[in-house]
C-alpha cells in the first residue's frame, strides 16, 4: 500500500513547494529545508493537496461535524478539502472567517455553514499559533467546539522553549494536530532515495539541534 505521507513529501519536492538547500527562518535559524504551503497555486496542484488532507483526517480518526479554514490560507484548504472527503463518502459542512467584518448582507465575520458541533480547523501549517487561536475564539464564541487542527507539514522543532508550536497548541488547548508528514517522515524520504542523500547529515544535524521528540 502505498504511505500518503511519503507520496505528498515526492509531490511537494514535484511542485518546488518543497525546496533542499540553505534557507533562513524566521526564528533565524539556518534550515536546510524550506517549506511554502502557498505555492500550491493552481487546480491540480490544490486539487491533490486537498486528497493529502482528506487522506490524513480519514486516518486520524479524529471526530468532527463540520471543517473551518481561517482566513486566508485556510479558506481554500477548508473549501478543498471537503470536496475531497465527499469524494470519499464524508459529506461535511466546511465555513470560513473574513479578516474584517462585513457591514452589509449577512454581515459579521463568518462565511458558509453555521459553526455547530465539532468543528475541525484546516490551515497550511502552525508557526505562531496565532490562527489556531482566533479560530478556537470563533469557533467557541458560536458555542460550537474545536476539535483539532490539520495542516501540511509539522517540523517538529522547538518554538522560543523547549515545545513545538504544534505541541504547544496540543498542550494549550488540548486538541489533537494531525499532520500530513512531519520532519520524521521528511527523514526517512532522504533515507530511502539516493538522490537526497546529500541533504540527509544537514537535516540530521537539524533536527538534532532543534528538533522535538
Amino acid at each position: 500500500m502505498s504511505d500518503f505521507r511519503q507520496d505528498f513529501l515526492k509531490f511537494a519536492l514535484e511542485q518546488q513547494v518543497l525546496k533542499f538547500g540553505e534557507f533562513t527562518t524566521k526564528a533565524g535559524r539556518l534550515s536546510p529545508y524550506f517549506f511554502n504551503a502557498g505555492l500550491f497555486n493552481d487546480g491540480a496542484g490544490t486539487l491533490a493537496l486537498a486528497k493529502f488532507y482528506a487522506e490524513a483526517i480519514i486516518e486520524s480518526k479524529v471526530a468532527f461535524d463540520m471543517l473551518f479554514g481561517p482566513a486566508y490560507k485556510g479558506i481554500i484548504l477548508a473549501a478543498a478539502t471537503a470536496m475531497m472527503l465527499a469524494e470519499k463518502g464524508v459529506n461535511v459542512p466546511f465555513a470560513y472567517n473574513r479578516k474584517e467584518a462585513k457591514d452589509h448582507g449577512e454581515g459579521g465575520v463568518l462565511v458558509g455553514a453555521p459553526l455547530k458541533g465539532r468543528v475541525l480547523i484546516i490551515d497550511d501549517v502552525i508557526s505562531a499559533g496565532t490562527s489556531v487561536r482566533e479560530s478556537v475564539r470563533l469557533i467557541q464564541g458560536e458555542n460550537a467546539v474545536p476539535a483539532g487542527v490539520v495542516i501540511a507539514l509539522d517540523r517538529m522543532e522547538k518554538g522560543t522553549g523547549d515545545l513545538s508550536a504544534v505541541q504547544e497548541v496540543e498542550q494549550q488547548y488540548g486538541l489533537p494536530v494531525v499532520a500530513i508528514a512531519n520532519l520524521n517522515d521528511l527523514f526517512t524520504l532522504l533515507q530511502n532515495h539516493s538522490g537526497f542523500s546529500a541533504y540527509l547529515e544537514p537535516v540530521r544535524a537539524y533536527r538534532a539541534r532543534y528538533g522535538v521528540a
